[in-house]
C-alpha cells in the first residue's frame, strides 16, 4: 500500500516537525551531492534549522560558489543597467578615496604631525594607540631575542659535542703515535744489534790491500805506491812489488 499524499502546511507537532526536518535534511543533503557528482555540477546547499543551527554543503566549497553568484549577479546587472553600474562605481571609488586619506592622516598623526589640531580627547586615543604599539613591539623584540638566544644556546651544546669528541679522538691518536715513538728506538737498536737481520751486511772497515778493484775505471798516467818497510814488519818486497803494479786487465 503506497504512502498517502502529506499536506503542505507547518506541522504543529513539535517533535514530528523535528523528526521530518531531520529526514528531509539529510535527504536534500545527499540528492545535492548526487547532483554535484553525477551531472558534474557546482552546487551549494545552505540550510537554517528553526533554532538556527547552520547546515551546508558545497561541492567546490560554499564560499567560492558564492563568490562566483556574486560576480554573475554583478555582472547581469552592470549589462542590463549601465547608468547604475557607473554610479555604484563611483561611489565606490569616492568611498575608497576618503579610506585612503584617513589612514594617511593617521599615519602622520603617529609620527607626531598635524597633531596641532587634535584635541584633548584625540591626542589621548593618540597616546593610547602608541602605547598600545609600543608595548606589542617591546613584548615582540623580546620574543625574538629568546628564541635567538635559545637558538645560540643550541649551536654551543653542538659544539661543546664536537669538541669533546674531536679531543677524546685526538688523544687516542697522541697515545698512539707516543707508543710508535717509544718502540721505534728500541726496534731500530735490536736490528743494528743484530747483523743477521739486517737487509744491508757490514763491510770490514780496513779491506785487504791485496785484494783490486774487479769494476773496469779510467786511469791516466802511472801512478807508483810507495811502502817503507819498518822494522819487525812481516811484509815481504814481493809483496810490495805486486801492491805497486796492480793494475786492470783492460788497461793492459
Amino acid at each position: 500500500m503506497g504512502r498517502g499524499r502529506v499536506e503542505m502546511k507547518r506541522i504543529e507537532n513539535k517533535i514530528n516537525r523535528q523528526v521530518t526536518f531531520s529526514k528531509r535534511r539529510n535527504g536534500l543533503l545527499k540528492k545535492a551531492y548526487e547532483l554535484s557528482v553525477l551531472c558534474d555540477a557546482e552546487v551549494a546547499l545552505i540550510v537554517f534549522s528553526s533554532r538556527g543551527k547552520l547546515y551546508e554543503f558545497g561541492s567546490v566549497g560554499v564560499e567560492r560558489t558564492i563568490e562566483r553568484y556574486h560576480r554573475c549577479y554583478n555582472s547581469s546587472l552592470s549589462n542590463n543597467r549601465p547608468e547604475e553600474s557607473t554610479q555604484n562605481w563611483c561611489q565606490e571609488v569616492t568611498k575608497l578615496k576618503a579610506k585612503y586619506e584617513s589612514l594617511v592622516l593617521t599615519n602622520r598623526h603617529l609620527l607626531g604631525e598635524d597633531i596641532e589640531e587634535m584635541g584633548v580627547k584625540q591626542l589621548q586615543a593618540l597616546e593610547r594607540q602608541l602605547e598600545a604599539a609600543l608595548t606589542a613591539t617591546r613584548q615582540r623584540k623580546t620574543q625574538v631575542m629568546m628564541e635567538e638566544m635559545e637558538d645560540l644556546r643550541k649551536k654551543e651544546r653542538q659544539l661543546g659535542d664536537i669538541n669533546k669528541q674531536l679531543k677524546i679522538k685526538f688523544e687516542a691518536e697522541g697515545h698512539a703515535f707516543k707508543s710508535f715513538q717509544e718502540l721505534w728506538p728500541n726496534s731500530a737498536a735490536s736490528v743494528a744489534d743484530d747483523p743477521s737481520n739486517s737487509a744491508f751486511p757490514v763491510q770490514p772497515s780496513h779491506p785487504s790491500s791485496v785484494d783490486c778493484n774487479t769494476e773496469p775505471f779510467l786511469q791516466i798516467g802511472f801512478q807508483q805506491r810507495y811502502y817503507v818497510q819498518g822494522e819487525g814488519s812481516s811484509v815481504s818486497k814481493s809483496n810490495v812489488a805486486r801492491e805497486t803494479n796492480c793494475v786492470q786487465g783492460w788497461v793492459l
